[in-house]
C-alpha cells in the first residue's frame, strides 16, 4: 500500500514526517500515554525518530501497520496518531492516542471513523478491532463515540511493556456503519438450550463408579 492521506471535517490524516518529531516528541511525554499504550516508557527523541523514519514506512512497505499523523486540515502541530494493524488474531486492530491538550474536542473519534470507514472502502476489511487494557476509560469511550461493539474482556489478551494485561475488545463491522461487507456474514442463531438436572439416583451411581448411570444420557 502506497502511503496516502485522509481528510475529515476538521482534520488530515497523513504519514509521519521527520518534521513531526517534536510534536510526537513532545505528546508522548504525557505519562498518560505512556500508561495505557504500547509506546516506550520513558520517551526518549530517538523513540520517535525511530516511529518517522524506519517503523511507520515499513508498516507501508510490508501492509502490516497503515500509519498516520493527524494534524488540523488547515494546518497545524500533530495533535495524534492512528494507526491500522494486523494484530494476533489475523483481522485488523485500530490503535490511537491524542495530545493531552487536544482531548475532549471530538478530534479522536473523528479520527478512528474516517480510518475505520477507508479500510471498510478501500482497503477491503470486514472487521476492525479495538483493544484496551481494563480501566482506560478514555480510550473506550472514543471506541463507543466511534459505533464499536465492546464484545467483552480477554484474560492476558495484551502485552505491554513486558507484562500481560486483560483488556476490552470491541469490533466495528461495516454493516454497523451501513457498508457492505467484502464477504458475506453469518451471525450465530441464538437457540436456548435446555439444562435437565441429574436425579439423586444418578449422582449416587455416578458416584459409585458406574460406568455409566441409567438417568444420565450417553455422551454422543
Amino acid at each position: 500500500m502506497k502511503p496516502l492521506t485522509l481528510t475529515t471535517e476538521r482534520l488530515r490524516l497523513r504519514p509521519p514526517a521527520s518534521a513531526d518529531t517534536e510534536d510526537i516528541f513532545a505528546a508522548c511525554q504525557d505519562p498518560d500515554i505512556q500508561r495505557w499504550t504500547t509506546v516506550p516508557s520513558p520517551y526518549e527523541r530517538r523513540h520517535a525518530e525511530d516511529y518517522i523514519g524506519r517503523l511507520a514506512p515499513e508498516g507501508w512497505l510490508h501492509d502490516t501497520e497503515y500509519t498516520f499523523a493527524v494534524e488540523p486540515r488547515g494546518g497545524g502541530p500533530v495533535i495524534g496518531a492512528v494507526a491500522l494493524h494486523h494484530p494476533r488474531s489475523g483481522t485488523w486492530e485500530i490503535g490511537f492516542w491524542t495530545a493531552k491538550e487536544h482531548r475532549g474536542r471530538g478530534y479522536t473519534a473523528e479520527t478512528v471513523t474516517a480510518l475505520s470507514r477507508w479500510a471498510f472502502t478501500e482497503a477491503g476489511v470486514d472487521r476492525v478491532e479495538w483493544r484496551a487494557e481494563v480501566g482506560n476509560a478514555g480510550s473506550r469511550a472514543v471506541a463507543e463515540k466511534a459505533g464499536f461493539v465492546v464484545e467483552g474482556v480477554l484474560r492476558a489478551g495484551l502485552f505491554n511493556k513486558g507484562t500481560l494485561r486483560d483488556c476490552w475488545i470491541g469490533a466495528l463491522l461495516p454493516s454497523d456503519v451501513g457498508l457492505p461487507s467484502a464477504h458475506p456474514y453469518l451471525p450465530a442463531q441464538t437457540v436456548p438450550v435446555a439444562h435437565t438436572a441429574p436425579t439423586a439416583r444418578a449422582v449416587s451411581e455416578a458416584g459409585n463408579g458406574s460406568a455409566q448411570a441409567p438417568d444420565v444420557p450417553a455422551r454422543p
